[in-house]
């Protein structure tokens, strides 16, 4: 059973950054699985906002394309996300995934889901 587990969620001011991690502990993804982030505002549906392509391509949505750096350490199973400048309009619930390739090439990416998905981890940025 695939396992992931995201962690460095937390409360940041208006301007600030924090960096997640998502590390997968168990379980097997095939390599043409991409890595990627969802979030889900209150009172909003889920957005898939974030891919890393096998290539080594990413795609980050427009609302984050200047702030956001989607990166993963492989040896270590571990996908990253960092951001820089957050608003409060970035405060969300953001949640680690994996999805099968032809996923990663909707438009925009992750339009019709994921199949790996983390528990979550909140993140809150108060002005």
């Amino acid at each position: 059973q695939v396992q992931l587990l995201e962690s460095g969620g937390g409360d940041v001011q208006t301007g600030g950054p924090l960096r997640l991690s998502c590390k997968k502990y168990s379980g097997y993804i095939a390599a043409h699985y991409c890595p990627g982030w969802f979030r889900q505002a209150p009172g909003k549906q889920r957005e898939g906002f974030a891919v890393l392509y096998t290539y080594g391509g990413t795609y980050r949505a427009h609302s984050v394309k200047d702030r956001f750096i989607i990166s993963m350490d492989a040896l270590n199973n571990t996908l990253y996300l960092q951001m820089n400048n957050l608003q409060p309009e970035d405060t969300a619930i953001y949640y680690c995934v994996a999805a099968e390739v032809s996923l990663c090439k909707t438009r925009p990416p992750l339009k019709d889901g994921a199949h790996y998905w983390g528990q979550g981890t909140q993140v809150t940025v108060s002005s």
